[in-house]
This record gives C-alpha cells, sequence and structure tokens, in this order.
C-alpha cells in the first residue's frame, strides 16, 4: 500500500465515525489495500471517473460506507452496475457476515474486482460479468443496491426478476430525483427517503429505498 498516505488513512477513519461505522484496524486496512489498487489499475482500465487519489477516500470508500445503516438484517446482497465495485466491494469488507455479489457487463472493470476479492481474500464476495437482464439468481437477494448506475425506472424495471416483496432496492442518487419518482414502474413504490451527509463530498447526496408492491 506504497499509494496509501497517512493524511488518506486518518480521513478514512474520522469519516467513518462521523458516518457511525465502527471500522476494526482489519477493515481499515482492507478498505486502504482496496483503493491502493483501485489507484494503480485506474491508470490503465479507466474504472473512475475520480482521477485525484485524495478525492477516492471520500467519493468512494466514504460515500460506499454512508448506506451502512440502511442495510439491515438481509443477508443477500447484490450491487448492480457496480463498476470498480462500490458500494459493494466496502460493503463486503464491512459486512464479512452477508453474501455480496457485484454485477457489471464491463469485462475490464470485473477483472479488476476479481483481483480485489483474491487479494483481500474476500470469500463473502461474488464477481459475476453479465448484462442485468441476464443474471439469474437462485434465489431472490435480500436488497439489490446501485450507485448512479440508471433512472429509477430502469433501475427497477432492469432488476424486478433479481428481487421479490420481501426485497429492498437502494439507490444511491445525487439530488433528490423528483422529476424520476414520477416515472417510476406501477408495482414498486419509495419505502423512504434520506439525505446523506458524506464527510468531504461537496455535493448533494440522497438515498432512495424502494420496495415491490405486495
Amino acid at each position: 500500500m506504497d499509494s496509501i498516505t497517512p493524511q488518506q488513512r486518518s480521513e478514512l477513519s474520522t469519516g467513518a465515525r462521523a458516518l457511525g461505522v465502527a471500522l476494526t484496524l482489519e477493515q481499515e486496512d482492507q478498505l486502504l489495500a482496496y483503493l491502493a489498487l483501485l489507484i494503480k489499475w485506474n491508470k490503465a482500465y479507466n474504472l473512475t471517473a475520480v482521477r485525484d487519489p485524495d478525492e477516492m477516500v471520500s467519493r468512494h470508500l466514504l460515500d460506499s460506507l454512508s448506506i451502512a445503516s440502511y442495510i439491515g438484517t438481509g443477508s443477500r446482497w447484490l450491487d448492480v452496475g457496480s463498476g470498480g465495485g462500490m458500494p459493494g466491494i466496502p460493503l463486503a469488507i464491512l459486512y464479512p457476515d452477508k453474501y455480496v455479489t457485484t454485477l457489471d457487463s464491463n469485462g475490464k472493470k470485473t477483472r479488476f474486482q476479481t483481483q480485489v476479492k483474491l487479494e483481500l481474500k474476500l470469500t463473502n464476495l461474488e464477481v459475476i460479468h453479465s448484462r442485468v437482464e441476464g443474471h439469474k439468481p437462485e434465489a431472490p437477494y435480500d436488497g439489490i443496491v446501485s450507485r448512479a448506475f440508471s433512472s429509477l425506472e430502469d433501475f427497477a424495471t432492469w432488476t424486478r426478476h433479481l428481487g421479490d416483496n420481501s426485497s429492498r432496492w437502494l439507490a444511491m442518487k445525487g439530488q433528490h430525483p423528483a422529476d424520476e419518482l414520477v416515472a417510476l414502474p406501477a408495482d414498486f413504490e419509495i419505502d423512504s427517503a434520506h439525505a446523506l451527509a458524506v464527510p468531504g463530498c461537496q455535493g448533494q447526496r440522497h438515498l432512495l429505498i424502494l420496495r415491490r408492491k405486495a
């Protein structure tokens, strides 16, 4: 982790505490090891538009951890359109007792995620290279999360087959997407909406939790 600075470690630990997330030293090390791999691979694989490593702690790690208190008791989670592995990989690190699947159609990005899984020994993480409509899990997921993946309408429509009436869909957004809520499919409803305060992030962040109607 030669690329990780003491400032980045401090920003992660103080930011996590501000979010109410209790990280063990091992989890802190794993998150920073993931960040180091992201910085290294991003130069060739274009995993994220954020180029400044100093911005990645807040915009990737802390942003992913900001939804931790909304994960709840569900044990099987899917991160759809995971890209560089966010928020799925940080959540897999934070919750070693939960089974997290990351899904992306970009082979470069899933190869990177697989490397992270191997190097960090994340036995509770499964990486799948597939389009979302082609993914057929053996059982519905307890939770399906997306981070700037698509509109709420597309998110619900494309992932409808991956959950059931007891599942929750967590959509991470920037500004509150009032216009997108109008187009939500008829069989989905908003369970709750939350403004997120992510340490170090200047822009607005929101989480919308959806459910299928019974």
